[in-house]
């Protein structure tokens, strides 16, 4: 089986591509601007069926690099993410949907049907959110990275309609921890909790102990992402689009047991909140997900499972 996976230098992509590489019956085709992690691969491995492809996806002839093997399954990852596609909504167009739409409809051109699976985001629901969350929630995006992500649901649900691709897009929660680098996500304070507490510093929390968050560890993520490339499409919605069940918890209640399973202080976190971070990303309400649950994804079970899974990410 041919897989590409766009986005594979991304912390979510490197930890798809680490699982998928466990299996030898595959053909993996990792893209992204930076692929370090995977340049030093063994010489049997990169001819067993692992192919490297670094460059940016608004380049036609990186496009053509990584299809022309053609693909059975595209996991498609590569996005400038929220923050600086807030800061440059040109970026944000040329990668997150213009490139997007180029590499599906290219793709859609092998003939053979392609399973695209999407990371689409819970940024398409918007700000404010209704008091619980469920399948029926219309998307409002209030920022330019949920705008172009709802933009490209929209357009891969019309190419299943069409039978040129076969798609399955979800839209995922916060995911962690993260490592700790420039990320672009104004969501990274979920994730350097994790980090400043390992090192026993101090951390302040830009959202209240009362926020609520929605969560998922990346090893859940990984398998929901490759749940979502073998699953029977029936079980979709006509939309080809679920929310992904997350857990929820308040910013203290993650930040009590990261403390626990570090074995650090809780007092080690303190809170200075920032309304409008809080409102975007510190306001989740409710979580209904019962068409994903259907599909057969899942969350992480429990919140110290969810940190159990992050701290052992860490390494």
């Amino acid at each position: 089986m041919k897989v590409v996976i766009t986005g594979a230098g991304g912390f979510v992509g490197c930890a798809l591509a680490q699982r998928l590489m466990a299996d030898d019956t595959l053909q993996l085709v990792l893209v992204d601007t930076q692929l370090s992690q995977f340049e030093g691969l063994s010489d049997e491995k990169l001819s067993a069926g692992v192919r490297l492809v670094k460059g940016q996806l608004q380049d036609p002839a990186v496009r053509h690099e990584a299809l022309k093997d053609g693909a059975d399954v595209l996991f498609h990852l590569a996005a400038v993410p929220g923050g600086a596609a807030e800061a440059n909504p040109e970026l944000s167009k040329q990668v997150n949907l213009d490139a997007t739409l180029a590499l599906f409809e290219e793709a859609a051109e092998v003939g053979n049907k392609p399973r695209v699976v999407f990371t689409s985001t819970i940024a398409v629901l918007g700000a404010p959110l209704p008091e619980v969350v469920t399948d029926d929630c219309r998307i409002q995006p209030a920022m330019i990275y949920g705008t172009h992500k709802a933009m490209v649901e929209l357009a891969l649900a019309d190419m299943s309609r069409r039978s040129v691709v076969d798609s399955v897009a979800v839209r995922l929660p916060g995911i962690v921890a993260r490592p700790l680098a420039p990320s672009g996500l104004k969501s990274a304070f979920m994730s350097n909790l994790f980090h400043a507490l390992k090192a026993g510093d101090g951390f302040i929390s830009p959202v209240s102990s009362k926020a609520t968050l929605w969560l998922m560890s990346v090893n859940q993520c990984v398998t929901n992402l490759m749940h979502a490339a073998q699953l029977d499409s029936g079980l979709m919605p006509a939309s080809r689009v679920v929310t992904l069940p997350a857990l929820r918890c308040t910013m203290g209640e993650l930040s009590q047991a990261a403390a626990a399973q570090l074995k650090v202080s809780p007092g080690l976190v303190s809170y200075e909140p920032d309304a409008d971070l809080e409102e975007h990303f510190g306001s989740h309400p409710a979580l209904q997900t019962p068409a994903a649950e259907r599909a057969g994804f899942a969350h992480d079970g429990s919140v110290a499972q969810l940190v159990c899974e992050a701290v052992a990410g860490l390494a």
